[in-house]
């Protein structure tokens, strides 16, 4: 198995993010700090990346689907809605001169009982949706809404074959347990994380926020 040190996988996260982030979209960056966090614990604890074919759903500019591709997935797909998120996205990737890495643009939502089972592993820092964005006149017509984590979650376990693993606000993490619990599916808290959210949006009046996430690790 490739090894890399945490620091290491740091320094590789750091791939050109989008300049101009769509709120429509909430639309975050995945702090390098985060996106090594991520891997290397899936990576270096679970054995989930190397060789598996993965999906990365909301990949954004590719973050974790660029770290995932150097830890020699076999094959990593970034689903993403936003074109402009896709061609930096495709940069990066040129960039790294990677080859087992791609990307689909569509809407996630649209991928419900479509590719059951598809991917072994399925990675994701998806939008948070704790609060309604409303769509502007000429905006793109997928908005984020309340429960789209949720949303994310239950199509990533549709496609996932072995395990899904996704940051998620602790502050939901209750919600998380009682719903995964319905479906009959494992939860397991592998890290508390503190994500240091950097203002993107006019509204913001701090240079950032430290918002207490966890990254879980579900399992069938």
């Amino acid at each position: 198995m490739k090894k890399l040190r945490l620091k290491e996988l740091e320094s590789l996260a750091t791939s050109g993010g989008i300049r101009k982030p769509k709120l429509l979209l909430e639309q975050y960056p995945t702090r390098p700090h985060t996106a090594a966090c991520m891997l290397y614990t899936t990576h270096n604890t679970y054995d989930d990346i190397e060789n598996k074919v993965v999906a990365d759903l909301g990949c954004g500019c590719g973050v974790l689907s660029i770290g995932t591709a150097i830890l020699e997935a076999g094959l990593c797909v970034g689903f993403n809605i936003d074109e402009d998120a896709l061609e930096i996205f495709n940069r990066n990737v040129e960039e790294f001169e990677l080859t087992n890495v791609d990307m689909v643009q569509c809407d996630v939502h649209s991928l419900s009982n479509r590719m059951s089972k598809s991917f072994d592993t399925v990675i994701m820092n998806p939008p948070f949706g704790t609060k309604n964005n409303k769509k502007r006149k000429g905006e793109i017509e997928t908005s984020i809404h309340t429960g789209t984590d949720m949303a994310f979650l239950k199509i990533a376990l549709e496609m996932a074959r072995t395990a899904v693993y996704s940051l998620h606000k602790s502050s939901t993490r209750e919600h998380i347990q009682k719903k995964t619990a319905e479906w009959k599916i494992k939860a397991d808290i592998i890290a508390e994380l503190r994500y240091d959210l950097p203002a993107s949006y006019k509204f913001h009046e701090k240079k950032s926020v430290d918002i207490e996430v966890d990254l879980i690790w579900f399992s069938f």
